[in-house]
């Protein structure tokens, strides 16, 4: 988490001063989120067919090797926006499944009375990676630039394959509920709309979720052309 993180920082900044366009950065970020939108309700569904470890080590290999092409192209100089495009849609593709699989494998590795622990160290790798990489990152920025700051995120792509390796997942216990929503591909993807329905008031937090991330897009748009307009990488992320 903390070392695409670092990455992400990295290309807003690289984006907008390489452009000075605000316009190129929302679509570097837009270019991001849609394959969520689009691939997320199907990858759920590919993901319970498939083995979770294969899964998440195929997905840091895929987003590994972007990683690589960005350090490449950057390194001969002939690093443009298309290719940002690119490569941050294909690494954005990888983490959809990688992160219903890596959910999936939490609670086939956790006894069920140590969901709520589980859940909370989740939780707190998201957080410590979203505070320190900012700041870390605008450090780097200034020190190894971006060239150091993509060899560290392809390290920690190292450091999660290797870990996986060794890890066993067991295969899931099938349930009422996952036997009911057994079929096509496009009856499993749909499957979700239905479970949620039966449940209201999952529905209407999800609802909640939806506003509250539309409105901080504004933020995240808006926030590292403003302060990079009198400042550099290291203020952008100590603030933020």
């Amino acid at each position: 988490m903390l070392g695409s993180a670092l990455t992400q920082f990295a290309i807003g900044v690289y984006v907008y001063q390489t452009t000075g366009s605000a316009t190129q950065l929302s679509f570097v970020i837009l270019v991001a989120t849609l394959p969520r939108l689009v691939i997320a309700p199907f990858a759920g569904a590919l993901v319970d067919r498939w083995d979770r470890r294969a899964v998440m080590i195929t997905s840091d290999v895929v987003a590994a090797l972007t990683t690589l092409v960005l350090w490449g192209l950057l390194a001969l100089g002939d690093l443009r926006m298309w290719h940002i495009a690119l490569v941050v849609a294909v690494g954005a593709i990888a983490g959809i499944f990688q992160f219903p699989a890596y959910q999936a494998a939490t609670t086939l590795l956790v006894p069920k009375e140590h969901f709520g622990r589980a859940s909370g160290l989740n939780q707190l790798a998201g957080a410590i990676a979203q505070i320190a990489s900012p700041l870390v990152a605008g450090f780097l920025l200034v020190t190894i630039q971006m060239q150091g700051i993509i060899l560290i995120d392809f390290a920690t792509f190292l450091f999660a394959m290797i870990t996986l390796v060794f890890i066993r997942i067991p295969c899931p216990i099938a349930t009422e509920e996952g036997r009911a929503a057994r079929g096509s591909l496009w009856r499993e993807a749909g499957y979700g709309l239905t479970y949620l329905r039966a449940r209201p008031g999952l529905l209407g937090l999800l609802i909640i979720f939806a506003f509250v991330n539309f409105a901080l897009g504004y933020t995240g748009v808006l926030m590292t052309p403003l302060v990079l307009s009198f400042a550099s990488a290291d203020v952008l992320g100590s603030i933020l």
